[in-house]
């Protein structure tokens, strides 16, 4: 799943979340953009994956760790680089708009089994931001933290220097919205979508892979598309 917004856990959906969702389902194409907003904000409330069977929702499925999550703005949203580096920093999103941007079409795939074809993703390399802040010797990781509070992921340093992994802005060539993780989440394409946290707030340079959120319950922290979790899934790269 991706366990950090997109699918997981969650607390127990509640019965008007239910009678909401079934609601907007008889009326979603007449709705139209009305509908969109709806399902929005219903799906920051369900965990359960129903709103991801509404129309409008292009295949994803909304889902949090924890019962809500903050709204961060342009005005006060800030993401920390800092561990084991020469030069830790924290960038406001204009600065992070500023930097060098990379775009990305990949699937993405969720380790439940969904996928969304051809999916824009746009932002930070993530080695670009590790460069300027000047990784020490005996660095093997990095750790990613997230605003909602609850989240955790990490990748190897030589997975954090991919080139097809970013600090996401846009998505689908707008950017990316609240309820997608916005307004900035990681995005490592080869991998299921747990390992893209939502929400993004700190990186944290580290000299081992600390297991994330859902990784300690289990799930493979090295999650290449079809060569782990036990799934035989077409490869997203």
């Amino acid at each position: 799943m991706d366990r950090t917004g997109e699918e997981g856990r969650g607390a127990p959906v509640g019965r008007r979340v239910v009678l909401g969702l079934l609601g907007l389902g008889a009326v979603g194409v007449a709705a139209g953009p009305y509908l969109q907003r709806a399902e929005s904000g219903l799906a920051e409330r369900d965990p359960s994956g129903l709103s991801g069977l509404l129309p409008g929702n292009n295949g994803f499925r909304y889902y949090s760790v924890v019962s809500s999550v903050p709204e961060r703005s342009a005005a006060d949203y800030t993401l920390s680089v800092d561990g084991m580096v020469e030069r830790p920093a924290t960038f406001r999103l204009p600065d992070l708009r500023a930097m060098p941007q990379r775009r990305l079409v990949r699937d993405v795939q969720c380790v439940t089994g969904w996928r969304v074809p051809d999916t824009p993703f746009e932002g930070v390399p993530l080695a670009h931001l590790l460069d300027a802040a000047g990784v020490r010797p005996g660095a093997g990781a990095v750790r990613f933290s997230c605003f909602d509070g609850a989240y955790t992921e990490s990748l190897t340093l030589a997975q954090a220097r991919r080139d097809d992994v970013l600090v996401a802005l846009r998505m689908r060539d707008n950017p990316i919205s609240h309820t997608h993780g916005g307004p900035v989440r990681l995005y490592v394409a080869p991998m299921y979508f747990y390992k893209s946290a939502k929400w993004l707030s700190g990186i944290t340079v580290t000299g081992s892979v600390e297991p994330g959120y859902w990784e300690q319950d289990g799930y493979d922290v090295d999650a290449w598309v079809g060569r782990s979790n036990g799934r035989d899934d077409a490869p997203t790269g």
